[in-house]
């Protein structure tokens, strides 16, 4: 089995400690709502949330993917750290093992913060992913990290935003 690994840093004006919340503990719910083309829903298949969560994404009409499983690995809401892994789906390509994301949101001295992800991909013995295949998975990644920043931008005034889906 080998392993790629990348590593992207994203500038964002909204507090660190919001964009976690929005970007980590609320992603489930948040995320459906304001990009359901992209995810349709989430569904918890074991645990509470915290490390060893397995959860079923289903994808929205616009992803050329159904669904993958993804395992909380690690969630350290005092330190702003979460670390995730994609271990099944069709999202996987039949090529990779598994997907191994740690994210770290860090506050910046203007307020806002900047999202640290580290990328692992597990690839199946003989595979190599091609740059092409990283980009994609690199501007996917920043769409919705920005989609979730324009919805934190637009509702300044909600610290709790989740009561807007009621």
């Amino acid at each position: 089995m080998g392993a790629i690994t990348y590593d992207m840093e994203i500038p964002s004006s909204i507090p660190a400690a919001k964009m976690f919340k929005a970007l980590v503990l609320d992603a489930d719910t948040l995320i459906p709502k304001i990009m359901p083309q992209a995810v349709k829903n989430v569904e918890m298949l074991e645990g509470d949330g915290g490390v060893g969560t397995v959860k079923l994404i289903h994808f929205g009409e616009g992803s050329q993917f159904k669904s993958v499983k993804h395992r909380v690995d690690a969630l350290d809401t005092e330190n702003l750290t979460h670390s995730y892994s994609i271990i099944e789906g069709d999202a996987l390509m039949g090529v990779i093992e598994s997907i191994t994301y740690h994210v770290k949101i860090v506050p910046t001295e203007d307020g806002g913060c900047i999202c640290k992800n580290r990328s692992i991909y597990h690839t199946k013995d003989g595979v190599e992913i091609s740059e092409e295949k990283i980009k994609e998975g690199k501007e996917k990644a920043m769409v919705m990290f920005k989609a979730i920043e324009a919805y934190l931008q637009a509702n300044p005034e909600k610290t709790n935003y989740m009561p807007l889906f009621e």
